[in-house]
């Protein structure tokens, strides 16, 4: 009951759309997991890097975008992620335009039972809606790093630059570390 009571109040606070997706201030507290995902800590996602298991890291590319005229990113800054994830910034906005939602559903496991760990940042709303985007398109073993690049960090683990995993429009020129 009190979820429901939550969501309704959420949903009339402006920063969900009527899907449930989070559209407004995407830095904040995140209290539970999107249902069908499971919450994992630093560990975990460790043990499962190692394993080779696919991790997409959804941090936004502060300053920068996407030129579909180009296609490539205008990155303003440079961006540090766990070593092997594939980085694809923006694909977690709740209104994200269907190209680039169509980007993160070709960066995850073809197979839809294979697990897949979503992360950004701390207190970002961003990966939950790109764990629940994925639970919604069939894929049945979505993990949610919560803590993400900053967690990582946080314990003194090494993080690698990272460049965009192509684009929301296909294949993309990826810009010069």
């Amino acid at each position: 009951m009190w979820r429901a009571l939550m969501l309704v109040a959420a949903l009339q606070s402006g920063d969900f759309d009527a899907a449930g997706y989070r559209i407004a201030r995407y830095r904040g507290v995140v209290a539970a997991a999107p249902s069908g995902v499971v919450r994992i800590d630093a560990e975990a996602t460790r043990t499962l890097q190692r394993r080779g298991v696919r991790l997409i890291d959804v941090t936004p590319a502060e300053g920068g975008h996407w030129d579909p005229a180009r296609r490539e990113w205008r990155l303003a800054e440079a961006h540090a992620t766990i070593p092997g994830a594939r980085w694809l910034p923006e694909a977690g906005r709740g209104d994200a335009p269907p190209g680039t939602i169509a980007w993160l559903l070709r960066a995850a496991p073809a197979d839809r039972r294979r697990p897949v760990v979503v992360f950004c940042l701390a207190d970002c709303w961003m990966s939950w809606n790109a764990a629940r985007r994925l639970v919604a398109a069939g894929h049945r073993d979505v993990r949610w790093f919560a803590e993400g690049v900053d967690g990582w960090r946080e314990r003194g683990w090494p993080l690698v630059s990272a460049v965009p995993a192509g684009g929301p429009d296909g294949p993309a020129v990826i810009p010069k570390a």
